[in-house]
């Protein structure tokens, strides 16, 4: 799964890597989590271009009666979303780019959890594959919300976790953005675990544990805390 997640990379960075004309104005993120919101980027088609929003982490489809079904869809499983009813029409019409720098895991080590924090390794901002929807609340509010798909651990994810967002290649934005595209021929091979050559990961501290402790200790390595 993925349940934490961080982004503090610097605005130029963002903007350079995800094609936005204006750098955004964003403070650091050490410690993501449900029901925050979160930086995503859509495709307008009417403009033509890439959107960047904020999104409420945690889907709430167009159908649902209250807020309290986005607690249990903060994920779904790129294997079966083209067909739950929960995700099938976003994973169609609706889907983006949830942007990141790093995502932690939690590894079972006796009776407790050691956090690992999972980043690529040349240290740039990255993108999940994500699905949106708008939902309407009683109260008339409109909620736009998202959830973060994900697959099979690669070999540096699986010690740590069976499970791992997807993290979708900066050569198919264009074709994981585009709502024109709906055939899941095209989408599913985008779903798939990310080369782990190309990542790094290192235990951190229990801070990240409290998802009231958004500090840059988060994301230090655990033998620096220890010094």
């Amino acid at each position: 799964m993925c349940g934490r997640f961080t982004l503090n990379c610097a605005p130029e960075d963002l903007a350079s890597t995800f094609h936005i004309n204006k750098p955004p104005d964003l403070e650091a993120q050490y410690n993501i989590a449900p029901t925050q919101r979160v930086v995503a980027i859509l495709y307008n088609l009417e403009s033509q271009q890439r959107e960047l929003v904020k999104l409420r982490w945690g889907l709430i489809p167009s159908w649902a009666k209250d807020m309290g079904i986005s607690a249990k869809l903060i994920n779904a499983r790129a294997e079966t979303v083209a067909q739950k009813p929960a995700f099938r029409s976003a994973f169609k019409y609706r889907r983006c780019l949830v942007v990141a720098d790093g995502f932690y895991e939690w590894q079972r080590q006796g009776g407790k959890k050691q956090p690992y924090y999972f980043r690529l390794s040349h240290g740039q901002p990255f993108a999940f594959a994500g699905l949106w929807e708008k939902w309407m609340s009683p109260q008339a509010e409109q909620i736009s919300s998202c959830t973060i798909l994900t697959t099979e651990a690669n070999e540096i994810v699986k010690p740590v976790h069976g499970r791992m967002p997807v993290i979708i290649d900066t050569k198919n934005y264009d074709l994981w953005l585009n709502p024109e595209v709906q055939t899941t021929e095209l989408l599913q091979p985008l779903l798939v675990s990310y080369p782990d050559a190309e990542m790094t990961a290192y235990p951190v501290s229990s801070l990240v544990n409290n998802s009231r402790h958004n500090l840059q200790e988060c994301i230090v390595p655990l033998s620096d805390n220890l010094q």
